[in-house]
């Protein structure tokens, strides 16, 4: 008689012990618990301060908040100051300022940047000394920017006074003390911080486009300018985007640069909407005003964002 010994191989889930299957979902929840305290946080203190600063901008807050609602009688003082005050309110030299530096800022810094990154595509010797030395004032805080450009443009201690003292007595530089130009010293001083930030991811960009293309180009006979410009710029479309969304969003918040700086400017000439925030929601007790303002800024930093974010995750599947 033979005897046949069958032998079931248990999968591990006839196997597994009531142990086993709670510490794998404990697990599976430890990342869950461990980001709750954080999204909470930030649930309540983002979003749940956007939404109580756009209530505010619905009422008539002075010192301290009121939360009866008055409609949009704080927006309307803002559209009058923006098209029929006369002279112009600060609100409408804030709007007028963020133009020029926007504008500015954004332009100058993916030029500068696209083309220090071009220069350093080129593996020229010290690159790797290059590198930090333009990525190293975004590792500055705008505070520190502000106030090292003040001391560098103020005509009393600075550049003007410096030239002075070599002999070039003629030689004048006020834009920080004039009204008409101290918007352009914190284009100056804004540029010097965030243009090696845009020349760093321009060149994790030209480091990513394929080295056939471009062989194959320059044998066809395409110059080094037709090389960049019909090749090289196109393939970096995604790398302008993303560059002028940070930039955008540098510009629009823009606060203790200026304060820092400029202190305002002479009269407030120098003032962004962020300033002007600031100074009517904490100095001149118009908090709805105040808050007013800081929602037109968070609807056009969503302007902006809101547009990107749809066109990646439209392109993502495919």
């Amino acid at each position: 008689m033979t005897t046949v010994t069958t032998q079931i191989k248990l999968t591990p889930e006839h196997s597994a012990r009531p142990g086993v299957s709670m510490r794998s979902r404990l697990q599976d929840a430890l990342p869950k618990i461990v980001l709750a305290p954080s999204f909470a946080i930030t649930v309540v203190f983002v979003y749940g301060f956007i939404l109580w600063t756009v209530y505010l901008s619905f009422t008539n807050s002075k010192t301290f908040p009121s939360y009866a609602l008055t409609g949009p009688r704080a927006y309307q003082r803002l559209w009058r100051w923006t098209f029929e005050s006369d002279p112009p309110s600060s609100w409408y030299t804030s709007i007028i300022n963020m133009g020029i530096f926007g504008f500015l800022y954004i332009f100058i810094c993916l030029a500068l940047g696209l083309f220090l990154a071009i220069l350093l595509d080129q593996k020229i010797r010290g690159e790797g000394m290059l590198r930090p030395i333009y990525l190293y004032p975004m590792a500055l805080s705008f505070i520190v920017t502000g106030v090292a450009w003040k001391w560098f443009l103020d005509p009393g201690l600075g550049l003007e006074q410096t030239l002075h003292q070599w002999g070039w007595t003629s030689f004048h530089f006020d834009w920080i003390k004039n009204k008409d130009f101290v918007i352009y010293t914190v284009v100056i001083a804004g540029v010097w911080q965030a243009s090696g930030f845009i020349m760093a991811m321009f060149l994790a960009g030209l480091r990513g486009i394929d080295g056939e293309i471009m062989k194959a180009a320059q044998i066809d006979g395409a110059t080094t300018f037709q090389l960049y410009r019909r090749i090289v710029i196109p393939l970096l479309r995604p790398i302008f985007l993303s560059a002028f969304i940070v930039l955008a969003h540098l510009a629009i918040k823009s606060y203790d640069l200026v304060v820092a700086l400029t202190s305002g400017g002479p009269g407030g000439s120098a003032w962004l909407p962020s300033n002007f925030m600031y100074e009517y929601t904490f100095k001149r007790n118009e908090m709805a005003v105040g808050s007013a303002s800081a929602v037109i800024m968070l609807m056009t930093i969503t302007a902006i964002i809101v547009p990107y974010l749809y066109s990646e995750l439209r392109e993502r599947p495919r």
